[in-house]
């Protein structure tokens, strides 16, 4: 087992390998963790926010949801989540949306696309291979007429969600620096990162 703890606004990456988890823990409470994975060994087989909405036929994720490829196939499978919904839709914040939502003042801020651009270099990845996220944590309720809100997180200091790999997943993270809505209590905070093995990868053979 290994844990990191990411600081707040940074960005975190890992292997995960099959029938591996990766449990994320909400330290402070109220942190959303921007989330994106590709296949480790083909990194076009990428998450798709379609696919899973589709297989899921919910917005929402939580415990049993699938994380679907764009190959609408398993990448990872939700397996406890203490918080009980997460967003699909709100998508990662850049300069860009920051400007555009909040004003000029804010170009010179720290956004998760930032985040997602640096760390995804170091796999080779660049602006095209960056799709539409996954934010833990993040509440964004969808009202009737379609709009969508960022409110007050549904997390406390200490709320989980473990995922398991179903393949040799590569995960990015940015722990969102947002401070211009509720989605990090306006306060971005650390969130922690633990890989645990399986009991045969566990074992010296």
């Amino acid at each position: 087992m290994s844990t990191t703890v990411v600081p707040a606004r940074a960005a975190w990456s890992a292997v995960v390998r099959t029938g591996e988890t990766l449990t994320i823990t909400d330290l402070h409470g109220n942190q959303a963790v921007d989330f994106l994975v590709y296949d480790a060994h083909d990194t076009s087989i990428r998450y798709s926010a379609p696919d899973t909405i589709q297989a899921r036929g919910n917005l929402f994720l939580t415990t049993g949801s699938v994380l679907m490829s764009n190959e609408h196939t398993p990448l990872m499978t939700v397996t406890a989540d203490e918080v009980g919904r997460h967003d699909t839709v709100g998508g990662a914040c850049s300069k860009e949306s920051n400007t555009l939502r909040y004003g000029h003042h804010t170009w010179s801020q720290h956004a998760c696309v930032d985040n997602f651009l640096a760390e995804g270099a170091k796999y080779g990845l660049g602006k095209r291979d960056l799709v539409s996220n996954i934010n833990w944590y993040m509440n964004v309720p969808v009202e009737k007429d379609g709009t969508l809100g960022i409110v007050d997180g549904l997390s406390a200091p200490g709320l989980e969600l473990t995922l398991r790999a179903e393949r040799d997943v590569l995960v990015l993270v940015s722990n969102c620096p947002q401070i211009n809505n509720p989605c990090n209590g306006f306060e971005p905070t650390a969130v922690a990162m633990t890989i645990v093995e399986t009991a045969s990868q566990g074992v010296a053979g």
